[in-house]
This record gives C-alpha cells, sequence and structure tokens, in this order.
C-alpha cells in the first residue's frame, strides 16, 4: 500500500485499511512499538479529569437510562463503551474551538462546564432547561462550552462545522471546528457536501466519525463498500485517520495533529474512531431483534472498555487508587442525586417562551396568538 506518513501516523492514500493507530494495549500498557514522542504528554491532575469525567459519562448514562425504563423519562441515549472518543478529543481542543456534537458526546459538554443539574434540566424540559424544552431529551447544548444544539437529522451538523471553520478562517482566527458523526451518516449527502467545501476552503475542521458498527440496526458492513470510512477523505483532498475509539491516549494524540494542522491553514483531517456500540440505538430501540450473531463480538469489545482501560493505565502510572474511584463516584452520584431532587420541583417553561428567542421583538402576530393561548380554559391548555 502507498502511504504517507506524518509523525509516526499512517495516512491513507490507497489500498486496505491499516489497523487503527493505537497508543495503548488492552492491560492499559503503552504498546512496545509505539513512538514514545507519539504519546500525549498528560500531567496527572490532567489525567485524572479525563478519568473522572468518563466515569461521570458512564454513571449517568447508567441512572437515566434506569430512570427511562421506570416512565420517569421519556427518552434517553447510552454512550456505553464510546466515552473515549468524548474525553480523548475533549482534552485536545481549546475551550474556544467549536465543537457541532452528535447524539452520544456528552463528555464533552461536561469537559467544558456543563453541570449535571442543566443536563438533568434538558432531559426533563422543565423551566430551567437551557433551552426551555424546545429539544426532545439528550439533545443538548452548550453555549458557554460552544456545544452547539445537537440536531435529530443525522448529517446537517456536518455542512454547520464547515461553515463555522470558514467564518473563523476568514475571520483571522485559529479556532478550530469539530463535527461527530457516526459510520452510517457517512452516507448522506450533508457528509460529502460537508467534506468537498471544507477541502476546497482548507478548512479549519476535524471530522470526527464515531464508527461504532452499527447505524440503529444497518450494520456498518452494509454501508460503504470504501476500506474503511477515513479513505473517503482522499477523494476530497485531505488526510483520513483510523484510530482506536476505546484508547483515549491515541485519540487525543491525533485530535492534537489534526488541530495543529487546521491551525497551522493546512485543512481539515478526518478520524475515524474504530469503536462498538454495546448499547442500544436509545431507549426506544431493542438490538436484540437485528444484533442476534454479534454476542462473541460484543464480549470481545466489553474486554477492550475504554473506561478500565484508561483507568489501568492511570493506576500503572501510580496516579489513580481505589480510593480515589470511590471518592469520584461519591461525588458524582451526589451530585446527580441533588439535581434528581432539585428537577422535581421545578415546572415547565412559562408559556411567553414560545415566541422569545425567534426576533429580537416578538411580531404583533405571534403577541396575538400567545394572548389566545392564555385566555383557553386551562383544563384545555393540559391537552
Amino acid at each position: 500500500m502507498n502511504q504517507a506518513t506524518a509523525p509516526g501516523l499512517t495516512i491513507l492514500e490507497a489500498g486496505d485499511a491499516p489497523p487503527p493507530f493505537a497508543i495503548l494495549d488492552d492491560d492499559g500498557a503503552v504498546r512496545a512499538d509505539v513512538d514514545p514522542a507519539l504519546v500525549p504528554k498528560i500531567s496527572d491532575a490532567d489525567g485524572l479529569r479525563i478519568y473522572r469525567e468518563m466515569l461521570k459519562v458512564r454513571l449517568v448514562d447508567d441512572r437515566f437510562m434506569k430512570l427511562q425504563r421506570t416512565g420517569r423519562l421519556g427518552f434517553y441515549m447510552q454512550s456505553l463503551g464510546e466515552e473515549a472518543t468524548h474525553l480523548g478529543v475533549a482534552y485536545a481542543l481549546r475551550q474556544s474551538d467549536w465543537v457541532f456534537p452528535s447524539y452520544r458526546e456528552p463528555g464533552i459538554a461536561f469537559w467544558r462546564g456543563y453541570t449535571l443539574r442543566d443536563f438533568t434540566n434538558q432531559l426533563f424540559g422543565n423551566a430551567e432547561d437551557p433551552v426551555k424544552g424546545r429539544q426532545m431529551p439528550v439533545h443538548h447544548t452548550f453555549r458557554a462550552g460552544n456545544f452547539v444544539s445537537i440536531s435529530s437529522p443525522v448529517g446537517t451538523q456536518i455542512p454547520q462545522a464547515v461553515g463555522a471553520a470558514r467564518a473563523a478562517q476568514i475571520m483571522g482566527k485559529d479556532d478550530v471546528s469539530v463535527v461527530y458523526f457516526g459510520e452510517g451518516t457517512a452516507s448522506p449527502g450533508d457528509f460529502h457536501v460537508g467534506l468537498n467545501f471544507a477541502g476546497v476552503w482548507k478548512a479549519p475542521c476535524i471530522f470526527v466519525c464515531r464508527n461504532n458498527g452499527w447505524a440503529i440496526s444497518t450494520p456498518a458492513t452494509v454501508q460503504t463498500a470504501a476500506k474503511s470510512i477515513a479513505h473517503k477523505a482522499l477523494a476530497y483532498g485531505f488526510p483520513g485517520i483510523r484510530v482506536d475509539g476505546n484508547d483515549v491516549l491515541a485519540l487525543a494524540a491525533v485530535t492534537l495533529q489534526a488541530a495543529a494542522r487546521a491551525r497551522a491553514g493546512e485543512g481539515p483531517t478526518l478520524i475515524e474512531a474504530c469503536t462498538y456500540r454495546r448499547a442500544a440505538h436509545s431507549s426506544s430501540d431493542d438490538p436484540s431483534v437485528y444484533r442476534k450473531g454479534d454476542l462473541d463480538e460484543s464480549a470481545i469489545w466489553e474486554k477492550r472498555d475504554p473506561l478500565n482501560r484508561f483507568g489501568k493505565y492511570m493506576t500503572k502510572r501510580g496516579v489513580l487508587t481505589p480510593a480515589i474511584e470511590q471518592i469520584y463516584r461519591d461525588e458524582i452520584t451526589a451530585e446527580l442525586q441533588a439535581a434528581l431532587a432539585a428537577v422535581e420541583t421545578i415546572g415547565p417553561p412559562p408559556l411567553v417562551s414560545l415566541i422569545e428567542d425567534v426576533y429580537a421583538q416578538p411580531l404583533p402576530i405571534l403577541k396575538e396568538q400567545l394572548a389566545e393561548l392564555l385566555a383557553l380554559p386551562r383544563q384545555k391548555l393540559s391537552h
């Protein structure tokens, strides 16, 4: 296979897909075949923070899925087994960089300061929901963290991210836009339009394909004839890199490199993070209907759990201990319990919020419609 290399990472040109770039083995040790220069110099404090935020995503997912199953929450989506794709990328970005998420990246919002209270309020769509109940659960946005609102139609965030990157380029800023999507989203047109313009403009955009094997019930094997998702970048004139999506260090390494390229005016990068969706697509999905033959595969990926893998690495470094982990668990659980206790006391958003944030000043027709709505008998409003 013809290859062009950039400090030890294989950049695709043609032929079969190389193995995903990895730094850690399944037991959390740095692989012997990895160039030490490629291992990110993550401080003990940052390493512990990364681990804590990965643990938070895991504990939060477990609690809210249980709430959904008991009827207290209408809808939920888990990130089980995919947490490294959140925090490896988050660590490598600046706070000023823009993030255009898909469905499963709450860890980046947490890293940037999104609180569990705001997270919980959004799920319940109450009066303290940052988006005033206008989005379905798990469709978060965090303005202070440049974490753009999630959209249900897959792929719409891709050209938006390219537009934001192009805007930064025009304004002379060295901000980077990062956009997430699943491998199934490499099929719709938004993906191809976005990558094409990013390549033409050399836009400072990082495309992160979270290839977790399944587009709801459609396996990746029938989504594309390409050797990999990363290969698709070649058609648009920029690098594609395959990386182990369960390895926080590897994700940090490739994202740091991609961000450096973007800030230097060298254009976009497509990162294919190879991972596995161990949970259902959502609380509305039953994967046992279509994943009958992949039980062995699920077991293999469970042994490569990103949280355990990074935890072993931090333990080998002499930084993470069982006592520290228990402190984290207790702190996160207490924060969760406080958020859930508060959410029970908060009512729905006020009706006036229906006409806010659309125009600088609500149009007269909107005010008239709101007045008519407020005049309706209360029992009709409940319907």
